[in-house]
């Protein structure tokens, strides 16, 4: 990076309040962002399926403008890629990898509209496309690579309206956001924080603007079918989120979300998405973004304050990285001890988050650490032995048995496997009570027997059955420590009370 890449402004030069126009047009975030999707691409199908995945595919065949835990995006989305090409890893993933790429793309585009050169908009782009959100959500089909997409796109929609002043951009925002509310609903936090934001720093005008006005229309008109079906339903996301919120999931706590927003990028990269804070808050020349160094705080303290999960508001830290990396252009600029610093800090962030956040090593020897730190890795391993596991206990029935048992699991990740794996090993239709699983059908009334997997305790089970003993273990075959491993599978029988009397009340469960 040399000091002739740099933008000229600098924070010494005489204050003014007309934003810097936006920096020349570069070729190396598109370098970058190609080849972070090549390396997604080239470690898509390491390791196997997530749990959410799986449940994904399973969503996909029962499409509706509405699941209690999200919407009909990713579902829709994964149907589709199963459609085209069934039971490949490799193309399920390709969407996560296409996003990633853009949403690297949209911070360079930030950075840009921002006033930065091209140096600084190529290290705006390494940063994002090294950070821990971009590389953990783009190796795997999910929610969160979408709703990154959607808040990257509406944030650089709102830099590209306050710094023109044209409102006729709120409608592109609006656009965004209101189509990103068909996959969750949390573009309605983002779009909070954008307008109190808005309210604190200002432009005020815009909170009368006909055009903003408008766009909040479009948004509605968008969001409808999604927020009528969660409406319909007594909004479960909703109520799933509390319940997230009250359990012990992943990521989730308010100390949790705390501390992710720290790690979330990465640690090396604190400082620059501090500065980047710092600047949208008090440079000069910047007063008219003011309102996305609000956003971004209005929603992590909504975050920290209902107990949301630390990710939630990641794309904005991504937004602040942006700017950080134009803020500290110039000083870095005056030295080449210091043009090495942000080198160092690409090298670091991208050493670290690609062995913890990424299927860089063996499966059958993964560190207890990475595990430790990155919850989702374990959760990608060892479905097919998981599914091995159960047709073991499952072969060992009686044939009269066999006939009427089904297997009941405690979680849609389990239940999903049994659907992807199952088949080829002989096993029964899995049925769960987890989120929207409870809604894709019960067991049938003449199954009496039940292969029970993902209670760790049978307390629950021997209110539904008279006879409940220890069958098995699940052996995944390999040292690693997640939900599945170990776990016991308990064999069920004489139900209590039919199905249609208990799955509603008692089975189904949300978290």
């Amino acid at each position: 990076m040399t000091a002739s890449a740099m933008p000229e402004t600098r924070t010494s030069d005489v204050p003014h309040r007309t934003p810097p126009t936006p920096g020349p047009r570069a070729t190396g975030p598109w370098l970058v962002a190609g080849a972070v999707t090549l390396v997604l691409l080239a470690l898509a199908p390491r390791y196997g399926y997530h749990r959410d995945e799986l449940y994904f595919l399973l969503a996909g065949r029962h499409l509706d403008w509405g699941y209690v835990d999200q919407g009909p995006l990713v579902p829709a989305l994964a149907r589709l890629v199963d459609t085209v090409a069934p039971e490949s890893l490799l193309a399920l993933r390709t969407p996560s990898a296409l996003m990633a790429g853009g949403a690297v793309l949209l911070v360079a585009a930030i950075a840009r509209q921002l006033g930065a050169g091209r140096g600084a908009q190529t290290l705006a782009a390494l940063l994002g496309g090294t950070s821990g959100i971009v590389l953990a959500s783009g190796h795997l089909l999910s929610t969160t690579t979408v709703d990154l997409l959607v808040w990257l796109a509406a944030a650089l929609c709102t830099v590209v309206l306050l710094r023109t002043g044209d409102s006729r951009w709120a409608l592109a925002v609006a656009a965004v956001l209101g189509v990103g509310m068909l996959n969750k609903l949390l573009p309605a936090l983002l779009a909070v924080g954008l307008l109190a934001g808005l309210a604190l720093a200002g432009p005020r005008r815009l909170l009368r603007d006909r055009w903003v006005l408008l766009a909040a229309g479009v948004f509605v008109l968008l969001a409808a079918p999604t927020l009528i079906w969660q409406a319909a339903h007594g909004f479960p996301q909703l109520s799933v989120a509390a319940a997230i919120s009250d359990g012990d999931s992943s990521y989730s706590g308010r100390l949790d979300a705390l501390f992710l927003q720290f790690v979330i990028i990465s640690p090396f990269v604190v400082p620059i998405w501090v500065a980047g804070l710092v600047a949208l808050l008090r440079r000069a020349e910047w007063r008219a973004y003011r309102a996305l160094g609000w956003a971004w705080l209005v929603v992590v303290a909504i975050v920290l304050l209902a107990g949301g999960k630390g990710y939630y508001d990641a794309p904005l830290l991504l937004v602040l990285t942006a700017a950080g990396a134009v803020a500290t252009a110039g000083w870095l600029a005056r030295g080449r001890l210091r043009r090495a610093l942000p080198a160092a800090v690409v090298v670091f962030t991208a050493a670290s988050n690609g062995v913890l956040l990424l299927p860089t090593l063996p499966a059958d020897r993964l560190p207890d650490f990475v595990v430790a730190v990155n919850y989702d890795a374990g959760e990608t391993i060892g479905w097919p032995a998981f599914a091995d596991s159960l047709a073991a206990v499952h072969r060992e029935l009686p044939a009269d048995e066999q006939a009427r048992a089904v297997i009941l699991t405690g979680n849609y990740g389990e239940a999903g496997a049994v659907a992807r794996y199952g088949p080829s090993r002989g096993l029964p239709a899995a049925y769960s009570g987890h989120n929207s699983m409870a809604d894709f059908g019960r067991p049938p009334e003449g199954a009496d027997v039940a292969i029970a997997v993902g209670w760790s305790r049978p307390d629950r089970l021997r209110a539904w059955f008279t006879e409940v003993t220890l069958a098995g273990r699940v052996d995944q075959r390999v040292d690693v420590d997640n939900d599945e491993n170990g776990g016991p599978i308990w064999l069920c029988r004489g139900l209590r009370r039919p199905w249609a009397d208990i799955w509603e009340t008692e089975v189904r469960h949300a978290g």
